[in-house]
């Protein structure tokens, strides 16, 4: 009794809502519905650059019913992020949902006194969610263990992971975007730099807090507010905002200088804006040399790469979140770095490290022989690095809805779906315009600049629980998103019109 009203509201309200589009009956595609047809012809995307497939989740249980919509669902596609749901899955079933990152700490020497008497190794093995305040929670344990000054050095230990030639800049020129940072044996606070504006018009300047401290980087702590604006009346405007970061005319070329040439709009009120630093080679010993500093540590040399002593024990080991709680950050908020890290680990998952540390090649062969034997070889994705930032990337709708046909009936699957984004409620999707699906779907996102994305599982008002990939590859993707939506919202109405 209590759910057939809600139900009815429901279903009235998902039928009473359209997009507008009275003429979109008489332009639609044959196969695809008239709004999601009318709305890609307005941002001037054919009908052929879609690739779509919505069916049941679980066909099996439900009499092995036909798709409800199929759209060239067998085309080889550019998946964008949404290629991080062979990554998270492959992990959850290759190492498992409880699995954890160690980051062990070796003190090579004798305590005494509050000095160590030689050298201390951090060696990274490739823990995606090392960042500021677990790694001074790890430099805090260093303490506890008696050790205030250091004699020797701090050696950074990250031949867990293969040397590569993959840089920042490789992707798209944007080297300090946080999206491109590399991945990394011994990856702290995902290379990036936090910097806090906090205006304060009695002084008429903005206070800027860096986090976290690097060692040997000038970094400027306040910068004048705008001209002109009034601080003192009611809240924040965003539009006297406008584009703070423009305003700021930052220059963080300068590995050794984080610089303002311009002002902060008092408006804007409190902001918090990330960098990649300029210098990512040197940011893990940038980083643990200010952390050590700040926290009252002293070190008699320095911070430099060093191996940690074969056959030694370490004098504890810092394990990170599980995978779990890593791939809600991988798939919510779509993080690269962390899923390459991953995806590096995945190459690990048949022993130990490689010979030379992990590499692409040995997690490319490792998720295709995962993919034959899970996916019955049909439909096989072409890996890069596992993120989906990459002009490489193929997968066809097909493909990723039997991986997430097989998902779906894992044990792996609640641990899965609440790692997508809700629609219109959080992560990439939070502020979705999708309208009656609000709520009503956890969907995978992905966006390149020709491509965009949405894959996952859509639940409708009748318990129905459908899988949904759609796929757009075209200059004009990103402009087309709203036809995404509005194929959403159709899933959820169960095809209805």
């Amino acid at each position: 009794m209590f759910f057939t009203p809600f139900c009815s509201r429901l279903a009235a309200g998902l039928l009473a809502c359209g997009l507008g589009i009275s003429a979109a009956a008489q332009t639609a595609s044959p196969g695809l519905p008239p709004d999601v047809t009318a709305l890609l012809a307005r941002a001037k995307v054919p009908p052929d650059a879609l690739a779509v497939l919505v069916t049941d989740a679980a066909p099996a249980l439900n009499g092995k019913p036909a798709p409800l919509l199929s759209w060239r669902a067998n085309a080889a596609m550019n998946p964008a992020s949404v290629m991080k749901l062979v990554t998270t899955y492959a992990g959850l079933e290759l190492l498992g949902p409880s699995f954890t990152w160690a980051t062990p700490v070796y003190v090579d020497g004798t305590v005494a006194g509050g000095v160590l008497q030689g050298n201390l190794v951090i060696q990274g093995r490739g823990d995606p969610k090392l960042v500021q305040e677990r790694l001074w929670l790890l430099l805090r344990r260093v303490q506890g263990l008696g050790v205030k000054t250091i004699t020797g050095d701090i050696l950074l230990d990250r031949s867990a992971f293969a040397a590569s030639t993959q840089q920042a800049a490789d992707f798209d020129g944007e080297p300090q975007r946080p999206y491109n940072v590399v991945p990394d044996a011994l990856l702290l606070n995902f290379k990036t730099v936090a910097m806090t504006f906090t205006p304060n018009p009695g002084n008429g300047s903005a206070s800027v807090s860096f986090e976290p401290p690097l060692a040997g980087v000038q970094m400027q702590p306040r910068v004048p507010l705008s001209a002109g604006q009034n601080a003192g009346q009611g809240s924040p405007s965003l539009a006297a905002c406008g584009d703070y970061r423009a305003q700021l005319k930052a220059d963080f070329t300068d590995p050794y200088r984080m610089a303002f040439n311009g002002s902060y709009p008092v408006a804007c009120g409190e902001k918090v804006w990330a960098v990649a630093y300029a210098d990512p080679a040197s940011y893990a010993e940038r980083a643990v040399a200010g952390m050590w500093q700040e926290m009252g540590g002293k070190l008699g040399g320095r911070v430099r790469e060093g191996r940690a002593t074969p056959g030694q024990a370490p004098a504890f080991e810092m394990a990170s979140p599980p995978l779990a709680e890593v791939i809600r950050d991988i798939n919510k908020f779509s993080n690269n770095v962390m899923a390459q890290q991953l995806f590096l680990t995945l190459g690990q998952a048949s022993g130990g490290p490689p010979a030379g540390g992990a590499s692409m090649e040995a997690s490319r062969a490792v998720v295709a022989q995962w993919w034959r034997e899970r996916m019955g070889g049909q439909e096989q994705p072409v890996l890069d690095n596992g993120s989906g930032l990459s002009r490489q990337a193929r997968i066809t709708p097909q493909g990723l809805a039997r991986l997430l046909q097989t998902a779906y009936v894992s044990g792996a699957m609640p641990e899965l779906m609440a790692s997508l984004p809700i629609s219109g409620v959080d992560g990439t999707l939070r502020r979705s315009k999708s309208g009656v699906s609000q709520g009503w779907a956890h969907l995978k996102t992905g966006s390149l600049r020709d491509a965009t994305a949405l894959a996952g599982y859509v639940h409708s008002p009748s318990g129905r629980r459908l899988v949904l990939v759609a796929i757009i590859n075209h200059p004009n993707a990103n402009a087309a998103r709203p036809a995404l939506d509005a194929l959403v919202n159709w899933a959820v109405k169960e095809g209805s019109l």
